[in-house]
C-alpha cells in the first residue's frame, strides 16, 4: 500500500496528475527513448504485451512498478493493444529540458482508441475504423451518429430500440460510446449485441449528449445555418449522439476536427436490408470460417488503392433501394469498358488503372494533414500521387456524364504539389524529430545551419593535420561522439608531447582525450548549429502544415473522386475478365436470370481446374414467386440459391452480374436461413436458432424481399419438422408473398405446388450408374425422384458395412410405407375441432358444488353418482 504520509516524487506527481485525467486508459508516459507505464497500467501492459515488469526507486515510500516499450517501435505495441480493444493515451515531453526546473513538462497529445485510429500503420487498408455514438431517447427510440476519422463524414440515423442491434451490426464499429444517463436495461442491451469482432464500449458524460450542442457543432463544421439541406433538421436524437461523437473524437485527437465536411442521413428503408445472417451465409466479406478469402468482396476487389477498396466494400454492404446510383455505375462501367481504345486490347479502364497503381491513400493522408499528424514520407507519397492524377481527368473527360462529373474533381489543387516538392526532401527521415526532412533550398537560414554541419568534417581533418605537424604526434586523431562532444585523442606513449594549451577531457586505459580553445569554440558553434537546425526544421514543418490546411477541402474531393474511379475501374475489369453482363432494372416484380453463375464458386473451380461451372436460369415473378427445390446433398441446391442472392446484390450495388442476362424488379431485402450452428454461450440450440431466424424472416419480409430457406425444420423430429416446414412455406406463399427459394429434403413438400398457385417444383439433377452417383448441378423442372443420401454417404468414405446396413433399412422402410395408403394433407387448413356432447355424469357433476353440501346431502350425491354411472 502507498504511504499517504510520504510525498510522491516530482516525476510521479506529474504522472499521477496526467493519469487522473485518463483513469480508464493506458498511459504511455514518454521518458527518453521509452514510453513507460506505471503501477496498475504497467501490470496490465506486461500481461497483454508480454513485456518485462520491473521495480525502480520509491515514491510515497513504495517501490515504483513499471514497464516500458521503445518509442521507435511503439506502433507495433499500439496495434496489439488496439486489437485487444484497449485505448492508449500518448504522453509526450512538450517542455524544454534546458530550462525545466524539475520534471520536463509533459501532456497527453492524443488518445489512440479502436474507433478513432488515424495512423496508417495501425489501420487495415481495406477497412474503416468506425466510432459509433448511441443516445437513448424516449418511448424506446434511439439516436445514432458514427464516423471514420479519416473520412470526415458524420452519419446520422434514428431507430426503434428493438432495431438497435441490427443497426450496430450493420455499421460494424470498432468502438461504441453511450451516455452515463442511460438506463441499466439499455446498457445491458448494448453489451449483449452479438458482435463477431471486438467492440470497445465506453461511457461518456450525460451532458455531452445534447441536441442543441450537436446541432451547433454540425452546422459549424458544415459552415451553414441549418441542417435542412441534409434532411437532418428533425433528427434531434441523432444530433444529441453527434454532439458526444464529435466531442469524444476531438478529445482523442487533441485538436479540432477541421476536416469534417459532410453529413449523411440513413433512414430505415433507404438501403436494401442485409441482416447479419445474410452477410454471413452469402460470405460477402468473410467466409463461414471467419477468413477474408475466398469471399465475394475478395473476388471483386482488384482496386489499386486502399480508399478504392474501402469504397467498393461500402457499395457491396450498403446497396440502396433507389436505383439511381446503381444505374449511374452501370453506365460508367459500360463507358469504361467500351470507350475509345487507348492501347492494344484495352479500354479506358486499363489506362486509368495503370495511372492509379502505386497511388498513396490520399483520403487518410488528407485527414492526417487536417489533424496535423501527417509524417514527412506520407507527404512525399501525396506529392507523387498528385502528379499522377493530372493524367487521369483527360482519359474520362467526355466519356459519360457521371464520369465527367468525377473528372472535375480529379485535378490536384493548384500549387499543392509544387509546395510539397519544394518543401520536403525526396527521401526524408521517418519523423521530423530526426531532422533531414525539409528540402535544401527551401529555407536560407536552415541551409546556413546545415552548411556549418557539412563543413564540420573538413574542419576536423584540417585541424588534425595542423595539430600533427605542430606537436609531432603522428597518430593524433580529432574525433566526436554524442557523449563527450569533440576531442583530440593521444595515445599514452605520446602523452609527453602534448602542448600546454591542451586541456584534459577524459582518460582511457591506453589514451588521453583533450580539448583546445579552438576546438571548443568550434564545438559550441557546431552543436549549436545542429540544435538550431533541428528546431528550425520543426518550425518550418509546422508552417508547412499551416499552409496545407487551405488545401484540405480540395484534397478531400480529390480523394473521393480517386476512390470512386478506382472502384468503378475494378468493377469494369471484373466484368470483362469474368464475362459478366449489365443487369436491367424494371418496375414490375421479377427476378429473371439467364445462365446465372455463382462467381466465387466458379472462380474456385477455375483455380482448382475442377471443370466448368454449370449455369442455370431463374424465373421468379408475381405468378411464380416460390421454388420448392429438391435433390441430393452436394447436388448444388445451396449454390444455386446463393448465386441468385449474389446476382441480385451485385446488380443493386451497381455492378455487372455473372449471367448472360438479368432483369430485376424492386428489391427491399435479402433474407437467408441457411446452415446450422449452436449458440451455447446463450443456451440456444441449433433448432432454436433456426426457429429464431425463420421467425425474424417471417416478421420482416415483404413481397419485394428475396428469401432463401435451406432445409428448414431439420433440427427436430420428422413430423414436427415437416409440419413446421409446411406451415412456414404456406406463410411465405400466402401472406408474405416474397420471392422464395425453399430447399428441402421433405419429399412431402413436393405436393405444395399442387395447392399453391405461385409455387413450382424444381430439382438439381443427378444420374445413377449402378450404385454410383454423378451430380449434374443442373436445375430442372419438377421434383427430385429421390435424395441419394446413401450414395452421398458412400462418397464420403462411410464404411461399407454401414452403407449396406443403411441400404437394407431403407428398403424395409420403403416397403412398410407403401402398405399405408392414407396420407396427411399438410397444406389443408386446420380442421375445426369436433364438438363432443356432455355425458349425464359430466353435466350433473358440473352443476354440483361440494362446499354447499351437508354430510347427508354428500352421501345422497354419492348414491346418485353411482346410479348415473350405471345408466351411462
Amino acid at each position: 500500500m502507498t504511504d499517504h504520509t510520504l510525498p510522491h516524487t516530482p516525476m510521479m506527481t506529474q504522472y499521477l496528475g496526467l493519469k487522473a485525467d485518463h483513469p480508464h486508459t493506458l498511459l504511455f508516459y514518454r521518458m527518453g527513448d521509452f514510453y513507460e507505464l506505471f503501477y496498475a497500467d504497467a501490470e496490465k501492459a506486461a500481461r497483454l504485451l508480454n513485456i518485462t515488469l520491473t521495480q525502480r526507486g520509491q515514491s510515497a515510500g513504495q517501490p515504483v512498478v513499471m514497464a516500458g516499450v521503445p518509442f521507435h517501435s511503439v506502433e507495433t505495441y499500439l496495434a496489439r493493444l488496439i486489437k485487444l480493444g484497449e485505448s492508449v493515451a500518448i504522453c509526450e515531453q512538450v517542455g524544454d529540458p534546458a530550462t525545466a526546473k524539475g520534471p520536463v513538462e509533459r501532456k497527453v497529445v492524443r488518445v489512440v482508441t479502436p474507433g478513432t485510429l488515424t495512423d496508417l500503420e495501425l489501420l487495415n487498408d481495406k477497412t474503416e475504423a468506425l466510432l459509433l455514438s448511441v443516445h437513448q431517447g424516449p418511448r424506446n427510440s434511439c439516436g445514432l451518429a458514427w464516423l471514420s476519422v479519416t473520412q470526415g463524414v458524420v452519419h446520422l440515423a434514428e431507430c426503434a430500440l428493438d432495431d438497435l442491434a441490427n443497426w450496430v451490426l450493420r455499421v460494424g464499429p470498432g468502438e461504441l460510446i453511450f451516455s452515463a444517463g442511460a438506463t441499466p436495461a439499455f446498457e445491458a442491451r448494448l453489451r449483449a449485441i452479438p458482435v463477431t469482432t471486438p467492440l470497445s464500449i465506453s461511457v461518456r458524460p450525460d451532458w455531452q449528449f445534447d441536441t442543441g450542442l450537436g446541432q451547433r457543432t454540425l452546422t459549424q463544421h458544415l459552415n451553414t445555418a441549418s441542417l435542412a439541406p441534409w434532411h437532418a433538421q428533425e433528427l434531434v436524437l441523432a444530433q444529441a449522439a453527434a454532439a458526444a461523437l464529435l466531442s469524444y473524437t476531438e478529445h482523442t485527437q487533441g485538436r479540432a476536427l477541421t476536416h469534417i465536411h459532410s453529413v449523411q442521413v440513413q433512414r430505415e428503408g433507404d438501403l436494401i436490408d442485409l441482416p447479419p445472417t445474410t452477410r454471413r451465409n452469402l460470405e460477402l466479406v468473410q467466409t463461414l470460417r471467419g477468413e477474408d478469402s475466398p469471399t465475394l468482396f475478395s473476388l471483386l476487389d482488384t482496386c489499386q488503392t486502399g480508399m478504392g477498396s474501402r469504397l467498393l466494400k461500402s457499395w457491396l454492404l450498403s446497396p440502396r433501394r433507389d436505383r439511381s446510383e446503381a444505374i449511374q455505375r452501370h453506365r460508367a462501367i459500360e463507358a469504361l469498358r467500351s470507350g475509345p481504345t487507348l492501347s492494344a486490347g484495352a479500354g479506358p479502364w486499363d489506362k486509368l488503372r495503370q495511372q492509379l497503381k502505386g497511388s498513396t491513400d490520399v483520403q487518410r493522408i488528407t485527414a492526417r494533414i487536417a489533424l496535423r499528424q501527417v509524417r514527412p514520407r506520407e507527404l512525399v507519397g501525396l506529392q507523387v500521387t498528385l502528379q499522377k492524377t493530372e493524367l487521369l481527368a483527360p482519359v474520362i473527360q467526355g466519356l459519360e456524364a457521371y464520369l465527367t462529373q468525377i473528372s472535375q474533381n480529379l485535378l490536384p489543387p493548384v500549387g499543392c504539389a509544387e509546395l510539397l516538392r519544394a518543401a520536403i526532401d525526396a527521401e526524408p527521415a521517418a519523423l521530423v524529430r530526426d531532422g533531414g526532412v525539409i528540402a535544401s533550398g527551401f529555407d536560407a537560414e536552415l541551409d546556413e545551419l546545415r552548411a556549418i554541419q557539412t563543413n564540420c568534417d573538413g574542419f576536423l581533418l584540417d585541424l588534425e593535420t595542423r595539430e600533427r605537424a605542430r606537436t609531432g604526434i603522428s597518430n593524433l586523431r580529432v574525433q566526436f561522439n554524442k557523449v563527450h562532444g569533440f576531442f583530440i585523442e593521444v595515445t599514452q606513449g605520446q602523452a609527453s608531447k602534448v602542448p600546454d594549451d591542451y586541456r584534459r577531457r577524459q582518460t582511457l586505459k591506453n589514451a588521453e582525450r583533450f580539448i583546445t580553445p579552438e576546438l571548443k569554440a568550434f564545438e559550441d558553434k557546431a552543436l549549436s548549429a545542429q540544435e538550431r537546425a533541428l528546431a528550425r526544421e520543426k518550425w518550418l514543418y509546422e508552417q508547412l502544415l499551416d499552409q496545407l490546411q487551405a488545401y484540405v477541402p480540395a484534397l478531400t474531393r480529390l480523394a473521393d473522386a480517386l476512390a470512386t474511379l478506382d472502384a468503378l475501374c475494378a468493377l469494369a475489369e471484373r466484368s470483362l475478365t469474368l464475362d459478366w453482363c449489365a443487369p436491367q432494372f424494371v418496375k414490375e416484380p421479377c427476378i429473371d436470370i439467364d445462365a446465372g453463375r455463382h462467381p466465387v464458386v466458379q472462380a474456385r473451380l477455375a483455380e482448382l481446374s475442377s471443370g466448368a461451372f454449370i449455369a442455370n436460369d431463374t424465373r421468379l415473378s408475381v405468378k411464380q414467386r416460390m421454388q420448392i427445390i429438391t435433390g441430393p446433398n452436394m447436388g448444388g441446391k445451396s449454390t444455386y440459391m446463393r448465386q441468385i442472392a449474389v446476382i441480385v446484390l451485385l446488380a443493386s450495388m451497381g455492378s455487372y452480374v455473372p449471367a448472360s442476362a438479368c432483369r430485376l424488379g424492386p428489391i427491399d431485402a435479402i433474407h437467408t436461413r441457411i446452415g446450422a450452428a449452436d449458440d451455447l454461450a446463450n443456451a440456444q440450440s441449433t433448432f432454436m436458432l433456426e426457429m429464431l431466424e425463420a421467425a425474424q424472416i417471417l416478421n420482416a419480409a415483404t413481397p419485394n424481399s428475396l428469401v432463401l430457406m435451406d432445409e428448414i425444420g431439420r433440427g427436430t423430429s420428422t413430423f414436427d419438422g415437416l409440419a413446421l416446414a409446411s406451415a412456414i412455406a404456406t406463410q411465405l406463399h400466402d401472406k408474405t408473398q416474397a420471392y422464395t427459394l425453399f430447399a428441402t429434403h421433405y419429399f412431402e413438400l413436393t405436393e405444395f405446388p399442387a395447392s399453391h398457385h405461385a409455387a413450382i417444383n424444381v430439382h438439381v439433377s443427378a444420374a445413377e450408374s449402378g450404385r454410383d452417383i454423378v451430380f449434374l448441378h443442373e436445375i430442372q423442372p419438377g421434383p427430385a425422384s429421390k435424395s441419394y443420401g446413401i450414395q452421398v454417404a458412400r462418397l464420403a468414405g462411410m464404411p461399407a458395412a454401414v452403407v449396406n446396413h443403411a441400404r437394407h433399412t431403407l428398403e424395409a422402410l420403403e416397403a412398410q410405407a407403401s402398405q399405408h395408403q392414407a396420407q396427411v394433407d399438410l397444406f389443408a387448413a386446420p380442421a375445426a375441432t369436433e364438438v363432443i356432447a356432455e355425458s349425464p355424469v359430466e353435466a350433473w357433476a358440473k352443476a354440483l358444488n361440494p362446499d354447499d353440501l351437508s354430510p347427508r346431502e354428500a352421501l345422497e350425491a354419492l348414491y346418485q353418482l353411482k346410479k348415473l354411472s350405471v345408466q351411462g
